[in-house]
């Protein structure tokens, strides 16, 4: 017994939806880098839907790069967030304004 296609959907579009808000509405960088996983995985979500959908592999695979690339933005991320917290003691966007020294 099989979920249909629409369902994977809409919950890929509302967890994409919860990343935006997310990413609009909060201030803190840990937060906002949260939320932008989110929508990868919501977009991961679609994927894998649609290949199973369509019974080919491309959507798996596509996830596999999704994944590295999500790897790859938290590390550097997460490096960015701590280099500034280091220096302004603080991870407020509204107060980190630049990267200047």
């Amino acid at each position: 017994m099989s979920l249909p296609l629409e369902y994977y959907l809409v919950l890929s579009a509302l967890l994409f939806t919860i990343g935006v808000i997310g990413v609009l509405i909060r201030r803190n960088a840990i937060i906002i880098f949260m939320c932008i996983e989110l929508m990868l995985n919501a977009a991961n979500l679609a994927f894998v839907a649609f290949s199973r959908h369509l019974g080919q592999a491309e959507g798996q695979l596509f996830v596999f790069f999704v994944m590295a690339v999500a790897a790859a933005e938290v590390a550097i991320g997460l490096a960015i967030i701590v280099s500034v917290f280091k220096h302004r003691e603080t991870i407020n966007v509204d107060e980190v304004n630049s990267l200047k020294g």
